[in-house]
């Protein structure tokens, strides 16, 4: 940033400028961490696992990072991760900081979605909270547990919506939604995290205002199910209108078929497989690799296009 050439006569006026005389904000950084992974009947371990050794595709679905926190304030509640800013750093860098601290991830999709700043959102006092969606391929890492998480976890993502009421008028609308996001881990145990959030759509003159309301938290801290809910409709949202950022939930080589489950398991839909490969086409580059015993004949594996995602 070049820098900023300051008159002698404002450089008088700064040193006698008490920056204290307002009240501010501490700021954070908090991450809506999502992968796409295999489900506990699925999922393989032991010795000599690995991709090709499948006999047959395994089932994935869509799961979102969430660590315990062993600190008040919600001491045992679960957590987005994330962490207060730096003065030397933008609330970006605070976000691949703390991504890096906790999951060992250093290259993610990560991308700001909204501004957090509702008055109480936190007990220890005015704390503005930038959300960033972030996308990595959770079997590449290993999460690990931060300074003030007891443990983390992946859970697998489910949200279901219910309009419980609408108004339409020619100068005004209204409509309201409730939300149940469920979140279920079933790595050691079958702990479920149920929150309701409730979401009003306000229309004047046609433009639109929204507010939310989390009606249960489910053992979420803070105001984590508004931000989760958030992030997973701002996702599916991206994808919907063509985005291709599903390809950062995937390893470097995949095939078709995994691509195609990771788009269905965003989107919460069956798509038709000759379309969505027409769709894809250009964005993906056919390898000399296959990958054997991954269902009933060996699969060719891809990789992303350069050329269409540098541009």
């Amino acid at each position: 940033m070049e820098a900023y050439q300051m008159s002698e006569e404002e450089r008088v006026w700064l040193e006698s400028y008490d920056i204290n005389q307002f009240d501010r904000p501490s700021v954070a950084s908090d991450m809506a961490v999502f992968s796409i992974l295999e489900t506990k009947s699925q999922a393989h371990t032991g010795p000599g696992h690995s991709r090709e050794n499948y006999r047959k595709d395994p089932e994935k679905g869509l799961k979102l990072l969430l660590i315990r926190r062993g600190s008040f304030p919600y001491r045992d509640c679960w957590a987005l991760p994330g962490g207060f800013g730096r003065p030397s750093e933008s609330t970006q860098e605070t976000a691949y900081r703390e991504l890096y601290e906790e999951t060992g991830v250093r290259d993610a999709y990560l991308e700001p979605f909204a501004i957090f700043d509702e008055a109480g959102r936190d007990p220890r006092g005015w704390i503005i909270s930038h959300a960033f969606l972030t996308l990595i391929d959770g079997e590449k890492y290993k999460v690990h547990e931060g300074s003030d998480a007891w443990e983390a976890r992946w859970f697998s993502v489910h949200v279901e919506k219910k309009e419980t009421d609408r108004t339409v008028e020619a100068q005004y609308g209204e409509i309201v939604n409730l939300y149940t996001i469920r979140l279920q881990c079933t790595e050691r145990d079958n702990l479920e995290l149920t929150a309701i959030v409730k979401e009003r759509k306000q229309f004047i003159a046609y433009h639109e205002k929204i507010t939310c309301e989390i009606m249960e938290s489910g053992g979420l801290a803070f105001d984590h199910a508004h931000i989760i809910l958030h992030a997973f409709l701002h996702l599916r949202s991206l994808v919907e209108s063509g985005k291709t950022m599903i390809f950062d939930l995937m390893p470097e080589m995949f095939t078709l078929s995994e691509l195609q489950k990771a788009y269905e398991a965003v989107l919460g839909k069956t798509l038709l497989s000759a379309n969505f490969r027409r769709k894809i086409a250009d964005w993906v580059i056919e390898t000399e690799s296959i990958l054997e015993g991954a269902g009933h004949r060996p699969a060719k594996l891809f990789r992303r296009n350069p050329d269409r995602f540098y541009r």
